[in-house]
């Protein structure tokens, strides 16, 4: 297992009470300079900012593993044609928490509105100014939801009863949303109408930078843009002079496209050099947390117990749901 933690331990130690695997953790990433720790190993564990490009399944397959078991949702760093082609099977985690990551949506959608990370802040430095921490009502805002998925209509819902006209982007339409009002609309009125966008939706070609300079010109002035997605699903450069015009009001990002050199890991005694992210920092009007949205003692129960179950049908050779290759 690499890029295991803490946490990922507790949660696998317990659910593989259940099946009894010989678990290695390993705290790096896995990339081309640590894919030679997985030699000899019928089965790697993975999560999202893993490198699973050509070269590291060819290293992988080298070595013997047949099954590549991620212990996420996405799969977007994943080069299946290249697992398909050494005969590995891929398996996921399509559904651990989807509260977990709605909740946190909504989190920061509140705490970013309510300026409660720098009132927070203030207080522990003695300062009880409310200048600079005034929000707005989110009772009669719009909304727009992109991506209405597991996660997403967890947060339409959320929304709606705290009284937001939800605005919903999606392919395919929930029924229990139609019910309670929410309108589907297509992605340019979304972002038009929107006072808050928040982005729920899956890493694909079509989603890579969907909100670029281009999507951002249209949306309303001061509008707050919220993503628990994917990194990519932004052009962070396009979003940083958004913020330095004034176009985007404020933002909130659980996750960064460039992350995976950054994220997971105790940097505060290192100079980060990534300048793009170093400048999202310097606004008062961003919030950031590092990939934490899953981070919830049922998620990670949920991510073990899944993830081990789907080994053990893959390598008994019973059918597997979750296969996406």
């Amino acid at each position: 297992m690499f890029s295991a933690k803490s946490y990922d331990r507790v949660g696998f130690d317990a659910a593989n009470a259940d099946h009894g695997h010989d678990i290695v953790y390993l705290e790096p990433r896995l990339d081309c300079q640590t894919v030679g720790l997985a030699a000899g190993a019928e089965v790697i564990c993975a999560f999202v900012n893993d490198d699973l490009s050509e070269p590291v399944i060819d290293a992988l397959a080298a070595g013997g593993t047949s099954v590549i078991a991620l212990r996420c949702a996405g799969f977007n760093n994943v080069d299946l044609d290249a697992a398909r082609r050494h005969g590995m099977t891929v398996v996921r985690v399509p559904a651990y928490s989807p509260n977990a990551v709605a909740e946190h949506t909504l989190a920061m959608i509140l705490a970013l509105n309510r300026r409660i990370h720098r009132a927070y802040n203030r207080v522990r430095d003695g300062n009880f100014s409310l200048d600079g921490l005034v929000g707005f009502d989110l009772a009669g805002k719009t909304v727009g939801v992109v991506g209405t998925g597991k996660i997403g209509a967890i947060v339409a819902r959320l929304l709606w009863h705290l009284r937001c006209r939800v605005l919903a982007v999606d392919m395919f339409e929930d029924e229990h949303l139609l019910g309670l009002g929410v309108d589907y609309v297509d992605l340019a009125t979304a972002l038009s109408d929107s006072d808050i966008v928040t982005l729920n939706c899956p890493l694909t070609d079509d989603t890579h930078h969907m909100i670029d300079a281009d999507s951002i010109a249209t949306m309303r002035r001061g509008v707050m843009l919220v993503n628990t997605g994917r990194g990519a699903l932004v052009d962070t450069a396009a979003v940083i002079d958004g913020l330095k015009s004034g176009h985007i009001g404020s933002l909130a990002l659980d996750v960064y496209e460039e992350e995976s050199s950054l994220f997971f890991a105790d940097r505060s005694e290192e100079i980060i050099d990534d300048d793009v992210f170093a400048r999202l920092l310097t606004f008062p009007n961003v919030l950031i947390t590092a990939h934490q949205a899953f981070l919830t003692d049922e998620a990670l129960s949920a991510i073990a117990t899944t993830t081990l179950a789907n080994v053990a049908a893959v390598t008994s050779g019973e059918p597997c749901d979750n296969v996406v290759a």
